[in-house]
């Protein structure tokens, strides 16, 4: 999943004639597609936009498990619950390879966790929406992994080597996400009056939510304007919005689901169609803590920070004695 509004540092594109020769060096690797590792020279606001962008997705990848977690024990059949669970399994997996990219960028998990409870980092507010039944995994599938997939495949192009490379096997597996979710539509959707109304629910709720996921519109952002000059970031939200509005509309058809969008219509000049704005009040609002499950999400990572305290402490004892063997052999 991904995290959005990320706010970068400066105040817009810094023109060459004002660049340092390692700026205009640095910007020079940039533009010829060289991919930027640790150990080389980048300005402070590359490292503070990057360490900020990659801890918040790594935290909604953590934070992602909350919602489809809670039906591992109420999957409908066994065969639905190994899936989920796989599903989840993964997405702890991608959280520990973005802490991981993190890291290579001078910070630690334990740092970026800390401003995840503090409220200093954010996570995607999709996770802020509770799933009230299993037409919300469904949904959640099909819909949510459907923007994460729109947003992160631009990022196996991402200019910081350690965060591209992540992408690549982080997009192959969120693929099997949306899969498994557009599944679950389907068999509800072909299922009796009772499912197709559950799924139909499923998707009038979920759909909004998952434009946000896009973040508002970046015209304006001089924020926006460099991050896409160190192609941190590769596409415009309203780009990617469209994409996945265009991509999902004829899903939703064969589905024979209804998007809950009165405006919703196909601009033939345009070749796209035209869709409704989603409530940004509302996004705000979510994002300020106010959403439905806010508290309850931010209180089960506490509790999961706090109670594996003591795992986290035997883990480094571990360490620090194979260490202190190693010193001691040589």
């Amino acid at each position: 999943m991904y995290a959005q509004m990320i706010k970068t540092a400066g105040t817009g594109v810094k023109p060459r004639e004002e660049m340092t020769p390692e700026e205009a060096a640095f910007q020079d690797k940039i533009d010829a597609d060289i991919k930027i590792e640790p150990k080389d020279w980048m300005p402070d606001d590359y490292r503070a936009t990057l360490i900020r962008q990659i801890g918040q997705h790594a935290h909604s990848e953590i934070v992602g498990q909350l919602p489809e977690g809670n039906w591992i024990t109420r999957a409908p059949t066994l065969e639905r619950k190994a899936i989920l669970l796989a599903k989840v399994q993964d997405e702890a997996g991608h959280g520990l390879y973005l802490y991981c990219a993190a890291e290579t960028l001078g910070v630690s998990r334990d740092e970026l966790t800390e401003d995840l409870l503090s409220g200093r980092m954010k996570y995607s507010s999709i996770f802020n929406y509770p799933t009230l039944n299993w037409a919300d995994i469904g949904a959640v599938g099909w819909l949510v992994d459907g923007a994460a997939i729109m947003n992160q495949v631009p990022l196996q192009r991402t200019s910081y080597g350690p965060y591209s490379r992540a992408m690549i096997r982080i997009c192959k597996e969120e693929s099997f996400h949306q899969r498994q979710g557009y599944d679950i539509m389907m068999k509800m959707a072909q299922g009796t009056e009772a499912q197709k109304k559950m799924a139909q629910d499923a998707l009038n709720r979920f759909w909004y939510p998952s434009l946000m996921m896009f973040g508002p519109s970046d015209k304006e952002s001089v924020h926006s304007a460099q991050s896409m000059a160190w192609k941190i970031k590769i596409d415009s939200n309203d780009e990617l919005r469209q994409r996945f509005v265009d991509q999902t509309v004829p899903q939703a058809e064969y589905l024979g689901l209804s998007i809950p969008d009165d405006k919703l219509k196909w601009n033939e000049e345009r070749g796209h169609y035209d869709f409704s704005e989603p409530d940004w009040t509302e996004f705000f609002n979510v994002l300020k803590g106010k959403g439905p499950c806010n508290t309850e999400r931010m209180n089960d990572r506490k509790r999961a920070w706090e109670e594996g305290a003591w795992v986290r402490d035997g883990l480094m004892a571990h360490a620090r004695k194979r260490a202190a063997r190693k010193v001691a052999a040589e």
